[in-house]
């Protein structure tokens, strides 16, 4: 099917910046919305971004106008560029995506990457 790997992770000090990039593989049809999404303990997994296939673009209030997604469609790789970051940004961030699979059963439905770890210091 279709396997999700995230990158790009890591400490780093309040207001600066990471990327993070997922790369889709395996057996792939079509792929549809990509997203980021992160989890911290005893929360529920929450979106961060999210872009559609024809470059759309949904941030959560809390990151508008200091995080960016963007895409690279012929190489099935999402990114996420986090800027300014505060320690509240401090999660484990996941990809996802919404795909057909090139194997049965053929249908679309979400694929989920692992997850990243990013930790903001104060």
């Amino acid at each position: 099917q279709v396997r999700l790997v995230e990158s790009g992770g890591g400490l780093v000090q309040a207001g600066g910046s990471l990327r993070l990039s997922c790369a889709a593989s395996g057996s792939i049809f079509r792929i549809n919305n990509m997203g980021w999404y992160r989890q911290t303990p005893g929360n529920q997994r929450e979106l961060v971004a999210l872009i559609t296939s024809d470059e759309g673009r949904n941030y959560a209030d809390s990151v508008k106008g200091r995080f960016t997604i963007s895409r690279d469609s012929t190489k099935n790789t999402v990114y996420l560029q986090m800027n300014s970051l505060k320690p509240e940004d401090t999660a484990v961030y996941y990809c996802s995506a919404n795909a057909m699979p090139g194997t049965a059963p053929l249908y679309n439905r979400d694929f989920w990457g692992r997850g990243t770890q990013v930790t903001v210091s104060s």
